[in-house]
């Protein structure tokens, strides 16, 4: 039971009466004795003669707010409906109409900040009252020919320098300052393990130095109490904990607006390593977020769709993320126990054989270049004798976390399975902030790119990387050293994410406003939402996904689609987002000036 005080009621009262003054019809009907089902029938018709009044061009409605003011009503409607009642198990229209009539709430609380701030936001969509837009047309738009061109350009010019204000906020580990001082750091680190500047090129060195736990962390960087805190609970209680020393050298000695994003990457919040530990104690709770047991024809192998399969040969790395889909499969850092049998590998890849309709591999756990170079070329020649596969991908963050694996040696062993015309192979990299690109990782992608092989980039989007243009500023310096953006992920919806899950509708501010701005050589990937057990999502894809509740606590509620709902039939996937409200004043809390994410409302 949530504790629900008089004076809290009076205040949601107060303050859901004051948003209503945004659409006076609205409050007439809540406010109404009609019953609930004829205020939902009333809501309808409002909404429906809205929504005619955008397309029969109403006056009232300034221009492209009509665009805004179709979606809300949209979403508004959705959320009406008791199809979305029942798949979210909760009632928007109930809840608002007991909180405005006195009813007796039950077990809900109160409406939270983030909820009347989503109420708030509806409302204004619907009544084309986001104020979002300049009152005045651009100049450009009154005139024709050159003058309008010029015109035009300035504006442009002006945006231009508008976006680069944040741009240049960010750091990438190209910089000729952040390269001296990480020299430093390298020898700070080296001197600590009374080690050579060739042991540090040294591969198997960075992997048998792997830094394990927090009092080593600690001496090595400057580490706050709580993350302190954190990896010595998490190594307590066998969560995967490493990082290598090179990508130590990364981080600044001390916390930094630049480096968050690489420390956030593997050293855990402790809301993470909280969750973790009730989820490893938990009999009945499953991590297995993606539902690959479910999904796994033989081990091994995980198939969502018809012409490719993964094949996870490894299920270990040489750091782990924090968000790592396979936490529940992962037991540790650099493990040797995480191999897959010989017998094994050789059941998974007899089984690709059989099955002929598998035109694409790829090859991931895990990071399969943990292997040695012999292994690795064995794995290779055995995939390449499967002669209905045409593509043979490898899945791994080692140009990122350790680029001295990426020798000559090893592009040999894999290059000689790239052959244009009847084969490729091709790298799927994971680069998740500027700051992590260095000599070091442009020289690893080089030496792919030098034997024909594309190397491309899947970014997870958190809390730590979504501040404004920070993604775009990374995938412009990514195609600076031959890396192709391909996809960005919405962050796993799993509970022991949640520090650094960010909304849906952050993903689709950034690529339909920040991202759009940029050239297409670099907003070429795509923003998606991987539903368990079936696939990716496109999340810019509108029909793929419903808005169908917004719960008390200001969290939306989303109906997602499977990509193939036109060609059988298969459940949809409902999903609990966070909350833009919360997510603000994280932001807020970080620095940054909350206005620039003005639009972020009204992204669905």
């Amino acid at each position: 039971m949530y504790g629900v005080t008089t004076m809290e009621r009076k205040r949601a009262k107060n303050r859901l009466l004051h948003i209503l003054k945004i659409a006076p019809v609205l409050k007439a009907i809540f406010l109404s004795s009609d019953p609930i089902e004829t205020k939902r029938e009333k809501i309808r018709a409002f909404l429906a003669d809205m929504l005619w009044a955008t397309f029969d061009d109403d006056p009232t409605i300034p221009p492209l707010e009509w665009v805004l003011t179709r979606d809300a009503i949209g979403v508004f409607k959705s959320i009406l409906s008791k199809r979305s009642e029942r798949l979210s198990q909760f009632s928007f229209l109930n809840y608002v109409n007991d909180l405005l009539n006195d009813n007796d709430l039950g077990d809900l609380p109160n409406p939270s900040p983030d909820f009347l701030a989503e109420f708030e936001h509806v409302l204004r969509g619907v009544m084309g009252k986001t104020g979002i837009y300049a009152e005045k047309i651009p100049a450009f738009a009154k005139y024709k020919g050159k003058k309008a061109a010029n015109l035009r350009s300035a504006d442009l010019s002006r945006l231009a320098r508008t976006i680069d204000q944040f741009i240049d906020r960010y750091l990438s580990g190209l910089d000729e300052d952040v390269i001296e001082r990480r020299k430093i750091n390298q020898s700070r680190i080296l001197d600590y393990f009374s080690a050579s500047a060739s042991d540090w090129d040294d591969w198997r060195w960075q992997t048998k130095h792997i830094i394990r736990n927090a009092d080593t962390l600690s001496e090595l960087i400057e580490l706050p109490d709580e993350e302190y805190k954190a990896v010595k609970l998490a190594r307590e209680n066998r969560i995967p904990f490493g990082i290598t020393p090179y990508y130590l050298s990364l981080m600044d000695p001390r916390p930094s607006e630049f480096d968050r994003a690489v420390r956030r990457q593997v050293i855990p919040t402790p809301g993470y390593v909280e969750k973790m530990m009730v989820l490893k104690n938990c009999e009945d709770c499953s991590m297995d977020f993606m539902l690959e047991r479910d999904t796994s024809p033989i081990e091994g192998i995980t198939r969502r769709y018809p012409k490719i399969a993964i094949l996870k040969p490894i299920l270990t790395c040489p750091q782990i993320c924090v968000y790592c889909q396979r936490n529940w499969e992962i037991e540790d850092v650099y493990s040797l126990s995480a191999v897959q049998s010989k017998k094994s590998l050789e059941k998974a890849i007899a089984w690709i054989a059989n099955t002929p309709e598998l035109s694409e591999i790829l090859i991931t756990g895990g990071d399969p270049l943990l292997f040695s170079d012999e292994r690795v070329e064995s794995l290779l020649a055995s995939l390449s004798q499967i002669k209905h596969l045409e593509r043979i991908r490898i899945g791994t963050r080692i140009p990122v976390t350790l680029p001295q694996r990426i020798t000559e040696n090893l592009i040999r062993s894999i290059s000689r399975f790239h052959e244009p015309g009847k084969r490729e192979l091709l790298i799927v990299t994971h680069f998740e902030s500027a700051y992590e690109i260095t000599p070091q990782s442009m020289e690893a992608v080089q030496r792919f790119r030098r034997q024909g092989m594309e190397v491309y980039n899947q970014l997870v989007y958190t809390f730590y990387n979504s501040r404004k243009f920070e993604a775009v500023f990374l995938r412009n310096k990514l195609r600076s050293i031959g890396v192709a953006p391909y996809y960005t992920f919405n962050t796993k919806g799993k509970e022991e994410t949640d520090d650094y899950r960010v909304p849906i509708a952050r993903l689709l501010q950034e690529q339909k406003e920040e991202a759009r701005l940029y050239p297409g050589t670099v907003r070429t990937d795509e923003i998606v939402f991987n539903i368990p057990g079936l696939g990716k999502n496109y999340l810019k894809a509108a029909q793929h996904h419903d808005l169908i509740s917004i719960l008390p606590d200001g969290r939306r509620v989303y109906e997602f689609h499977p990509w193939e709902k036109k060609m059988f039939l298969v459940n949809t996937y409902v999903y609990t987002d966070v909350s833009i409200y919360n997510y603000l004043k994280k932001l807020k809390a970080a620095g940054e000036t909350i206005s620039d994410y003005r639009t972020i409302w009204y992204y669905y």
